[in-house]
């Protein structure tokens, strides 16, 4: 018996992408804060699952955890 993979398709993690995905998934936009540690703490690519879950994963967070202090 073969067994066969399933490639997952990757994309570039990009403010586009994240925008497209936060309005697909959330009944409001993403503030720049919030796109900015989602920039921050995702790799170059990913796939829109990933994507998906830091998106919806973003808003669980505490702000402090998500604000850069200057």
């Amino acid at each position: 018996m073969s067994t066969t993979k399933i490639k997952v398709k990757r994309m570039p993690v990009s403010a586009t992408n994240i925008n497209k995905a936060a309005l697909r998934l959330l009944p409001q936009r993403l503030v720049s804060t919030e796109i900015d540690y989602i920039l921050r703490t995702m790799t170059s690519t990913s796939t829109q699952d990933e994507i998906d879950a830091s998106v919806l994963g973003v808003r669980k967070l505490p702000w402090s955890a998500i604000a850069v202090a200057e």
